[in-house]
């Protein structure tokens, strides 16, 4: 093993890795980034990119030229407008779109042409249980069912040589894959426990995917602890007390701007990354999932989602 393979396993197997250290240790020898222009002429979309991750990953893909289309709740002119002022000439436009409601994600999708590269990133974290007015538990609408429908719908419009890159959690490591209780009702509500159970969904969904989808590289990253606003309002202590250690947005989303432009990540799919490198799906033995459970997640999802 290299002094940099076994620098690279220890970040990734401590805290650290997650951290602003791990990057900076990284950046010494990663795959370079993907050249100036790599994505001109390509339609991008990437949902949640009103601020933190989302906008963070939007304003690199516009630095490499592609053509934005920018889904968010609420009015996005102002993360426009920042991301053509940092980019004059950018091609930018604005979605709006909850992911977490199926029937928008419907509007949304009969609306979008060919796409060159989908960024599955919304997310969400309440702190107590809620519904969406679909009736689907708001973390599971959001991180997993909105996103597989619109890869769904998309899936005649992705040509060859197209990406799905799925924004998942370092969290998910803590919890198994559950299929048997998706809309979270049994058991006292953690939100933590939520959102680390639909990122593992997530990671096994992008898995999923990339058996279906021919000609498209399919991937899963997590970002490591980002300082962005979501955590701070939804991890305060947690914010309080590694701030000086987080990530800035723009080194959490490195890895997802890589993956949308780079020439290595097009070779494979169906992996998880963090740091531009391929990472393990399981830490803990009690995380492994029997073999039919992801097929079960599947069904789980397909159900929900008709």
């Amino acid at each position: 093993m290299s002094w940099q393979r076994f620098v690279d396993t220890a970040l990734d197997r401590s805290l650290l890795g997650y951290t602003r250290v791990g990057c900076a240790v990284r950046r010494a020898w990663w795959p370079p980034d993907a050249p100036a222009g790599a994505l001109a002429g390509r339609v991008v979309v990437v949902t949640g990119a009103k601020a933190g991750l989302g906008f963070a990953t939007a304003l690199g893909l516009a630095r490499l030229g592609a053509s934005l289309r920018l889904v968010v709740r609420g009015d996005g002119g102002r993360a426009r407008e920042l991301i053509r002022r940092a980019v004059p000439g950018a091609d930018v436009s604005v979605d709006r779109c909850d992911v977490s409601l199926l029937s928008e994600v419907r509007d949304l999708a009969a609306g979008l042409g060919r796409v060159d590269v989908l960024v599955h990133n919304a997310g969400v974290m309440p702190s107590a249980r809620t519904e969406t007015a679909e009736g689907n538990e708001v973390m599971l609408a959001t991180h997993v069912l909105g996103p597989h429908l619109l890869t769904s719908l998309l899936r005649d419009r992705l040509p060859v040589g197209a990406r799905v890159i799925w924004v998942a959690s370092g969290g998910m490591y803590a919890q198994p894959l559950v299929v048997d209780d998706l809309q979270y009702e049994r058991g006292e509500y953690r939100p933590t426990t939520g959102y680390a159970r639909t990122k593992r969904m997530q990671v096994v969904l992008a898995r999923l995917w990339s058996q279906r989808l021919d000609g498209v590289a399919v991937h899963s990253t997590h970002p490591g602890w980002a300082n962005t606003g979501g955590v701070a309002t939804s991890l305060p202590r947690f914010h309080a007390v590694t701030r000086p250690l987080l990530r800035s947005p723009e080194r959490g989303a490195d890895t997802v701007v890589w993956l949308a432009a780079a020439k290595e990540p097009g070779w494979s799919t169906g992996l998880l990354w963090h740091d531009r490198e391929v990472r393990p799906l399981h830490y803990l033995r009690s995380t492994y999932e029997r073999s039919q459970r992801p097929g079960a997640l599947w069904d789980g999802v397909e159900a929900l989602t008709r």
